[in-house]
């Protein structure tokens, strides 16, 4: 059974702008996450969720291309209804805002150069670990005894500058979502996941904690669409390779 969706007087009134999801993004290409085609049209599991959601709630869902760094905020400002962008929950972003339950649960991996013989954790020793700055992925790092971390700034080119330096031999190895990485993998033979940590890291909808009512409405949408079997639907299309997290 469905659970309902919270009562209000109308929904238009949960958002910025009436009848609006306006959604702090970015453009980076992040597939099979998000990406936007060659005609501009955003799609991805995100995306597609986003759509499924925003249908529960009545509402549009308006995607705006910001630097990452900046997504919470420019969520401060009363500007943007949430954060929907590759958003591990962690203890230092709940400090600002309020996440919804997880959409997913999601690993991480080690990119390196094909042939660099690096294959455990311990191989990193002495190597340069790259990774986005301030992200989950990066403070991994932390733990690999040995190993330098290299952060790069959140820009909408951050991962073809870190497979770029990675290519160049300017790091060694390269700290990301799996998901990401291995679509870089499969397009690029001189690159190989070195090896995979399974960390189910839980991603979800970033809310502002003064707008409690559009929390509450897009949480029971998210428990909607996992009870209508959308959630699953939707992993499958985009993420076949790895089992559902939610059974």
């Amino acid at each position: 059974m469905c659970p309902p969706l919270p009562a209000t007087e109308s929904l238009t009134r949960l958002t910025v702008e009436p009848g609006i999801l306006h959604i702090a993004a970015s453009d980076f290409d992040a597939r099979p996450m998000s990406f936007l085609t060659a005609e501009g049209q955003r799609t991805g599991y995100e995306p597609e969720l986003a759509r499924a959601v925003c249908q529960h709630l009545g509402l549009t869902p308006r995607w705006h291309n910001l630097p990452m760094a900046e997504f919470y905020t420019c969520l401060a400002t009363g500007h943007y209804d949430v954060v929907w962008f590759n958003q591990a929950i962690t203890l230092e972003r709940q400090q600002v805002v309020t996440f919804t339950q997880p959409y997913g649960l999601f690993d991480e991996a080690i990119l390196v150069k094909t042939g660099s013989g690096i294959a455990t954790v311990a191989d990193l020793a002495g190597k340069r670990v790259g990774g986005l700055a301030d992200s989950t992925n990066i403070a991994l790092v932390d733990g690999f005894p040995g190993a330098t971390a290299v952060p790069y700034p959140g820009s909408d080119q951050v991962l073809p500058e870190m497979l770029a330096a990675l290519r160049a031999g300017e790091i060694d190895a390269l700290i990301d979502d799996e998901l990401v990485l291995v679509v870089a993998a499969e397009e690029d033979a001189s690159l190989e996941i070195a090896l995979n940590l399974p960390t189910r890291v839980p991603f979800a909808i970033a809310t502002s904690p003064a707008n409690p009512t559009l929390h509450a409405a897009l949480d029971a949408a998210i428990a909607a669409t996992l009870a209508d079997g959308t959630l699953a639907q939707l992993w499958a299309t985009w993420i076949p390779w790895k089992p559902f997290p939610f059974v």
